[in-house]
């Protein structure tokens, strides 16, 4: 522990300390949504699953993972590339502004190619047919997530703005499950809770964008909008890739088993997210911008302090994964109301899969830093074309636990990819 202390310190030090407590107020926004965020589901996941049963919460995890490539279409890479871009010119207001408007305008209309495309679905695929009201109510979530603009406070370095707006959002959610769901009948309320509260703070995201940063839309220039899909197209392409083995694994597990099946493996999959978002997530998005701009400036310190800051997530990987290992059995009874093996199993294989994730993390994110879009598409499409047969082989040969077998098997392929794309790199002075 005191080896981590120091490390932690060596890597405070090499920052300048005006960047070190921009990045740590920052850090500290999101890790207390992402307290809130890990606390909530702890608290809602065991009732939400014994209140309308593991077959309707199954259902209601597959509509999720489908609605999610709705979700990553809309986005088209933006959460990286336009907030590199706003992280660099956010002092130019005119250029804030044509930013935002031509992000804002493609992701309207990709949502509503999005939501063409379900509509067609639903009306031609009888699975989907059959409960289509789970899907369509589902669909606010993409265009409350159309809306919220965490990539713009992001590239102002503002992430206060996305940790309150989404703390509302979770205790909206939290009021709505516990206010209105008591019984199996109640499964539809749980889609328009969840979209309901992702379209109040993506408005009020809006909203805060306009007013407080006193930004105005301005209708964009068909360049712009073509120099925003250029800039995008690399990460889209890559997070296209990333969900083939990521989203993919409840959807397909929903398509290859039952509800029944996928509903816990979907609550192996959520704890284990869970674990691997916090506190993660918090430092990754963090760090992002200033590390954009640490690089612009200085090559080989920014590597430097990615190199510290991986190390640091290492460590600590290695001395709480272990535990939550160990406390599997507890954590899934707790939740599921029983013991399951299979469910047991599977989350020790995804915690396998997070120590790699944590271990690769801003590795992958020094990719996207120093402008390697082409070598962080390659690594993610390689492991999509592996990963995507490989799931589906292990679904059908193990069932729902197979779905998080090949999960560890492929993560440990992305940080091996990662690993030596980024030694090649030579920013080591």
């Amino acid at each position: 522990m005191d080896s981590l202390i120091k490390l932690i310190q060596k890597t405070y030090r090499m920052v300048d300390p005006l960047e070190s407590s921009r990045v740590l107020r920052n850090v500290t926004s999101l890790s207390g949504l992402q307290l809130i965020t890990y606390v909530l589901p702890i608290v809602i996941l065991p009732y939400l699953f014994r209140t309308i049963g593991p077959d309707k919460f199954g259902l209601i995890c597959f509509a999720q993972a489908f609605i999610q490539y709705f979700m990553i279409l809309t986005d088209y890479g933006f959460s990286v590339s336009a907030t590199k871009e706003i992280s660099l010119c956010h002092e130019d207001k005119h250029k804030v502004c044509n930013v935002v408007s031509a992000v804002m305008t493609i992701k309207t209309l990709l949502a509503f190619f999005s939501l063409l495309i379900l509509c067609v679905v639903i009306y031609f695929v009888p699975k989907f047919k059959d409960d289509w009201m789970v899907y369509a109510l589902s669909f606010g979530v993409v265009i409350g997530n159309t809306l919220f603009p965490a990539w713009f406070f992001q590239g102002t370095e503002s992430m206060k703005y996305t940790a309150k707006l989404n703390i509302i959002g979770e205790f909206i959610y939290a009021f709505g499950i516990f206010l209105l769901i008591h019984k199996p009948d109640d499964y539809l309320l749980v889609p328009t809770i969840t979209s309901l509260s992702a379209l109040i703070t993506g408005l009020w995201g809006q909203y805060i964008v306009f007013t407080r940063f006193d930004v105005s839309f301005q209708l964009p220039k068909l360049k712009d909008l073509q120099q925003q899909l250029q800039a995008g197209w690399n990460v889209f392409i890559s997070v296209v890739a990333i969900n083939a083995y990521t989203t993919t694994r409840v959807f397909a597990v929903g398509l290859l088993t039952n509800n029944t099946l996928t509903g816990f493996y979907s609550i192996a999959e959520k704890i284990a997210n869970a674990v691997q978002t916090f506190p993660l997530s918090s430092f990754t998005q963090a760090i992002f911008p200033r590390l954009s701009k640490i690089f612009h400036k200085n090559k080989i310190k920014a590597f430097e302090i990615m190199n510290q800051v991986q190390l640091i997530t290492i460590i600590v990987s290695l001395i709480f994964l272990p535990l939550t290992f160990i406390l599997a059995p507890f954590i899934v009874k707790l939740v599921c109301g029983g013991t399951y093996p299979a469910a047991i199993l599977s989350l020790r294989f995804l915690l396998i899969s997070v120590f790699f994730i944590s271990s690769n993390a801003f590795r992958v994110q020094f990719l996207l830093v120093c402008g390697k879009t082409d070598f962080y598409s390659r690594i993610h499409i390689t492991m999509a074309a592996i990963g995507l047969p490989l799931i589906i082989a292990f679904i059908y040969s193990f069932s729902y636990v197979g779905a998080a077998m090949a999960t560890a098997i492929i993560e440990a392929g992305v940080f091996t990819m990662t690993y030596f794309t980024v030694k090649k790199l030579h920013f080591a002075p």
